[in-house]
């Protein structure tokens, strides 16, 4: 019977049979744990001799959460005590003081305990209290920022009604998360709203706005919606075209950046230092030289005077072109103008210079960063990997060696920080071709290097070779640990494959190992991004009823993902 229904299930429906199954095997996994009770934190609270009930319609105090033990458990032990006492008081008709409410709203939301900062405005407003405005915005924000949108809307709506109108600040809030959700249509009809409430939107506000309609939908498309706000009677200012011109650069359409750069002025602004290098950007990397050279000389004044990213722009177009002696002699100007160079300043060369093999410069180049206090950073080893690629691995090895004997930090720490930052930047193959220098030299991977590099070949597509690395460190004798586990499921999460993520995770119990809370949360975000909502939230209820996952973490992956 079974069989022959799984002969008329389409491809997809027996996929999402498969991973639900596997989803709810995951629970079924989960191994019993003998928890401790929670803490009755109100009871406590109440018990406290330092805490007396305040007589009916007073302003009452909170008991203070931010002093005694510093270690998280305790902090978010008084945290809770915090909220409790302050419903409870609420409840009996009494006020907060809004100094201390309105800190405890900003902590809520410092440690993702975001519904319940929901709660504390909604009491605090049907007290009496009204909040200040730079909260009210900072919870909308934080709503915002982690995908709630739609109900950041509704709370807006709901405190109006209480009399805790919004400000231009909390619309942009909400634009600005509508944008980077894709949803510009929607994000248009809040900027009609702000303006029919007599609210002026910002630079802010059209910023945002433009820079979703030219990723979205072109920079065509963000010029006609730029010109309908202004015939609406919106003022957008310089800013507004500087988004415009980085969108006419980055589709490549550098003759018409320049013609709208040039009518600026009919527009009734001047170009700033930012617009300037928007262009120059584009005619560098494109070696449209002369033009650049006339737009440099027109860099004079308070407002358009080369900035550290002008020289920085030169010196890595320069670079790209194989122009490197002309890129050393910018950043010998660089100096001489008093600016200082940073790493970026000299990671593109030293990038060329790798290209070409030539490892006496790329030394050179490195020994006067050093000597000049410029520290190298993640940008500077991934160009010291492009040796690698030019088969020059040891020499690379080498270059590094001297490196982290001249860095701070104990040599195991440079090294293993040398693969991660490799790993994080697609630069895995480089990675392992060090590493096999670095084992030569006494260098063993830590449970640290080797998530990196199981992240950096997930990050990279290579799902088999990650899942290799376990079988790898079991033939030398050398057990994985959790986080390695961690890092192979999250990357399979990202990489769309959570089918595969709870096979790791049935694996990875079998063979004796105890999930944490890092586990849950990474399966159960998995399955949310894969848009199986239904099953995420079965699986989040289940797994905190088995008291392995915390009820913050409940709160937070509920809100960022609208899980009932």
């Amino acid at each position: 019977m079974a069989a022959a229904l799984l002969h008329w299930l389409t491809p997809l429906q027996y996929s999402k049979l498969q991973k639900r199954r596997k989803a709810y095997c995951l629970i079924s996994q989960i191994p019993n744990l003998h928890t401790l009770s929670l803490n009755k934190g109100f009871s406590r609270v109440l018990a406290s001799s330092q805490i007396t009930i305040a007589p009916k319609e007073t302003v009452f105090t909170l008991p203070n959460w931010k002093g005694g033990k510093s270690d998280p458990r305790n902090k978010e032990l008084r945290l809770n005590d915090a909220f409790l006492y302050l419903e409870y008081m609420i409840g009996k008709g009494h006020r907060p003081d809004v100094f201390q409410a309105t800190q405890l709203l900003y902590d809520l939301c410092k440690t993702n305990k975001i519904r319940k900062a929901i709660k504390a405005m909604e009491m605090m407003v049907c007290s009496g209290t009204i909040p200040d405005s730079a909260s009210y915005t900072f919870l909308i924000n934080q709503l915002c920022k982690r995908g709630n949108v739609g109900y950041a809307m509704q709370l807006v709506d709901k405190l109006e009604e209480f009399g805790c109108p919004p400000n231009t600040v909390t619309y942009n809030s909400l634009v600005r998360g509508l944008c980077i959700h894709g949803n510009l249509q929607h994000s248009l009809q809040v900027l009609d709203r702000l303006m029919q409430k007599g609210l002026v939107p910002n630079v802010f506000t059209y910023s945002f706005l433009l820079e979703a309609a030219y990723k979205d939908r072109g920079v065509d498309e963000a010029v006609r919606l730029l010109d309908e706000i202004i015939a609406k009677g919106g003022k957008p200012n310089l800013v507004s075209y500087n988004v415009l011109l980085t969108g006419f650069c980055k589709e490549g359409r550098t003759d018409e950046a320049v013609e709208f750069f040039r009518n600026l002025p009919s527009k009734g602004f001047d170009p700033n230092v930012v617009s300037y290098n928007i262009v120059l950007r584009s005619m560098c990397y494109e070696g449209r030289w002369d033009e650049a050279n006339v737009l440099l000389s027109e860099m004079v004044g308070e407002t358009r005077s080369p900035s550290v990213i002008t020289y920085n722009i030169l010196i890595s177009s320069l670079a790209l072109h194989g122009r490197t002696d002309d890129a050393l002699e910018v950043l010998e100007e660089m100096m001489r103008s008093r600016f200082k160079p940073n790493a970026t300043s000299y990671n593109p060369i030293i990038a060329q210079f790798c290209k070409e093999g030539k490892v006496d410069f790329v030394v050179k180049c490195l020994d006067q960063m050093i000597y000049r206090h410029v520290n190298p950073n993640d940008g500077t080893y991934n160009a010291l990997a492009v040796l690698c690629e030019e088969g020059k691995v040891q020499e690379a090895f080498l270059i590094f060696q001297s490196l982290g004997h001249k860095q701070r930090s104990s040599p195991h720490d440079f090294y293993k920080n040398v693969i991660s930052s490799l790993c994080r930047k697609g630069n895995t193959y480089a990675a392992f071709q060090l590493l096999y220098e670095m084992t030569k030299s006494g260098f063993t991977p830590d449970s640290y290097t080797n998530s990196s590099l199981i992240r950096g070949l997930c990050l990279e597509g290579m799902l088999d070779e990650a899942k290799e690395i376990f079988t790898v460190m079991e033939e030398n004798e050398y057990m994985p640990e959790i986080d390695n586990y961690n890092a192979l499921i999250l990357g399979l999460c990202k990489s769309q494959r959570t089918d595969l993520s709870l096979e790791i995770f049935e694996s990875m119990i079998h063979k004796g190992y105890m999930p944490n809370e890092t586990t849950y949360t990474i399966l159960v975000e998995g399955i949310a991004h894969e848009e199986e909502m239904e099953m995420a939230a079965e699986v989040l209820r289940e797994l905190y009823q088995r008291n392995v996952v915390s009820r913050s973490t409940v709160e937070r992956l509920a809100m960022q993902y609208d899980l009932d």
